[in-house]
C-alpha cells in the first residue's frame, strides 16, 4: 500500500511539474514540447531506476524535484512586462479623510472586444456621499464560474466600479489551467460603469447580472479604502494571480473579511457563479426574493444592449424591466 501511495504521489508531482513546465518555458509550442519531454523522459528514467530498487534512483528523485521546487520558487511576479493596453496602468490612490483621490481610472471607450479609444484619467469621491454597492457577476461559459466586480455608487450620480484582474500582457489570452501556474500577475483596475461593464454586456456578449447590496455607508467606506490600500500594495509588490487561491472573488473575499471578519467561508466563494446564493444566504442582497427572480431581475445585459446610442449606460443598465 506504502508503495502506491508513493507511486501515486510521484505520478502526481509529475504532471503537476510538466505542466507548470509548459506554461513557463518561453519560446514558440515546439520548444516548450522539448522541454517537457525531456523532463518527463527523465522522470521516467528516475522511476525506472527506483523500481529496480536502487538507492540511487530515490535520491535522484527527490534531487530532481528538490531542484524544481527551487527554480519554481524562484519565479517573481514583475511590474514590467509588456502589458496588453487595458491593464496597462493599475489604480492608485491617497485617502484624506473622506475623500478618496483615485489615479489611472480607466475610461475606454470599446469599439468591440479587442479595440478602444483609450483614455486614463484622475478622479476624486467623497466616501460621505456613498450611496450604494452593487456586485456584478459576468458569465463567458460554464454557470459555476463569473468574474466578479464591486461598483460604487454616489449622491451625485458618479460611479466607480474596481475589478480584481489577470494583468496580461499584449497578445496572451487567458487560460484557466495557466492561471495555476504563475503566467500572471494580479491587477487591480478601476474603471467607469461605460467601459468596463459595457465591454461585458456588449463588446463581449457575456451574460452579465448586477446585485445591490445591503451595505451600511461605514461598511462600503472601508470597503473602498481597502481597494485602494490593496492597489498601492500591488503598484509597489506584484503578486501573481492564481485561479483556484488568488482570483477576482477569492481576493474580493479576502477583502470583505478585512471588514467582517466574521464572513463565513463557503464553496461558493471558489465556484463564483453560485455567489447570489451565498449572498442571499448572508443577508447582505437588497433584494429578497427566490434565486430565479432574483437572476431574471439582476439581468443587465439585455438592457445594456437595448439603450440608444448616447444612453448614460450606468441608468440604462439599472432601468426597471
Amino acid at each position: 500500500m506504502g508503495g502506491v501511495v508513493l507511486a501515486l504521489a510521484f505520478l502526481a508531482v509529475s504532471a503537476w511539474s510538466c505542466l507548470a513546465l509548459w506554461h513557463q518555458t518561453g519560446g514558440d509550442g515546439l520548444w516548450r514540447l522539448a522541454a517537457v519531454v525531456a523532463w518527463a523522459a527523465l522522470l521516467v528514467f528516475l522511476a525506472w531506476l527506483a523500481w529496480r530498487r536502487t538507492r540511487l534512483g530515490l535520491i535522484l528523485i527527490v534531487a530532481a524535484f528538490a531542484a524544481f521546487g527551487a527554480w519554481w520558487l524562484s519565479i517573481e511576479p514583475r511590474l514590467d512586462r509588456d502589458w496588453a493596453p487595458d491593464v496597462a496602468r493599475t489604480v492608485t490612490g491617497r485617502v484624506d479623510g473622506d475623500v478618496v483621490t483615485l489615479e489611472n481610472v480607466r475610461d475606454f471607450a470599446w469599439r468591440d472586444a479587442a479595440h478602444a479609444e483609450e483614455r486614463w484619467k484622475t478622479e476624486r469621491y467623497d466616501l460621505s456621499q456613498l450611496t450604494e454597492t452593487d456586485v456584478i457577476l459576468s458569465y463567458w461559459g460554464m454557470e459555476a464560474i463569473a468574474h466578479t466586480l464591486v461598483s460604487f455608487g454616489f449622491s451625485d450620480g458618479r460611479r466607480v466600479v474596481f475589478s480584481i484582474e489577470i494583468r496580461r500582457e499584449k497578445n496572451e489570452e487567458f487560460s484557466s489551467v495557466a492561471g495555476f501556474f504563475k503566467t500572471y500577475e494580479l491587477a487591480l483596475i478601476a474603471a467607469e460603469e461605460r467601459d468596463i461593464l459595457y465591454l461585458r454586456t456588449n463588446a463581449r456578449g457575456e451574460r452579465t447580472y448586477l446585485y445591490p447590496l445591503r451595505l451600511p455607508k461605514p461598511a462600503a467606506a472601508a470597503l473602498f479604502r481597502t481597494y485602494v490600500e490593496t492597489g498601492n500594495a500591488l503598484a509597489r509588490n506584484p503578486e501573481f494571480y492564481n485561479t483556484l487561491t488568488a482570483n477576482c472573488t477569492t481576493v474580493a473575499f479576502d477583502l470583505a473579511r478585512l471588514i467582517e471578519p466574521g464572513i463565513p467561508s463557503d464553496w461558493r466563494i471558489l465556484l463564483s457563479g453560485y455567489l447570489p446564493g451565498y449572498l442571499a444566504d448572508q443577508g447582505v442582497l437588497l433584494w429578497n426574493m427566490p434565486l430565479d427572480s432574483l437572476r431574471r431581475r439582476a439581468e443587465i445585459s439585455t438592457r445594456a444592449k437595448a439603450a440608444p446610442p448616447g444612453a448614460d449606460y450606468s441608468e440604462a443598465i439599472r432601468r426597471e424591466p
